[in-house]
């Protein structure tokens, strides 16, 4: 099961001050919004998102479409897909994704100690 680019979404108290910090790191801004309180880092193909206020608790997040340098795949499994493969092998979910749309969607579960894993596809499979 392919699920795409992976990354951990922290949940920060001051995005300016975590930002500072990764740089620090050797991680360099290469996407988001700070006016919206959120920022992609990168540091080499270790990728980082900083959310202000948008959630509790960090997330490990997969993107189905991309590959880990942040590169379109021409052909990737789509969100629906892997939803549909997961609820076969009895993972539950906590959200799932509009089985009837097609493009962006996502969709949510924990890990047996209650971890959060996002599955968030943002591009429209060709």
């Amino acid at each position: 099961m392919n699920l795409g680019s992976f990354s951990v979404s922290l949940a920060v108290k001051d995005l300016a001050t975590s930002k500072s910090f990764y740089e620090k790191l050797g991680f360099e801004a290469i996407g988001g919004d700070p006016q919206q309180n959120w920022l992609i880092l990168r540091n080499g193909e270790h990728v980082l998102g900083l959310f202000q206020g948008m959630f509790e608790g960090n997330i490990l997040t997969f993107n189905p479409g991309w590959d880990q340098g942040g590169k379109e795949l021409e052909s990737f499994t789509d969100v629906r897909e892997l939803q549909r493969e997961l609820k076969k092998l009895g993972v539950p979910l906590s959200t799932e994704a509009d089985e009837s749309t097609s493009g962006p969607a996502s969709f949510t579960l924990s890990d047996p100690d209650g971890n959060q894993i996002l599955i968030d596809q943002h591009r429209q499979r060709v």
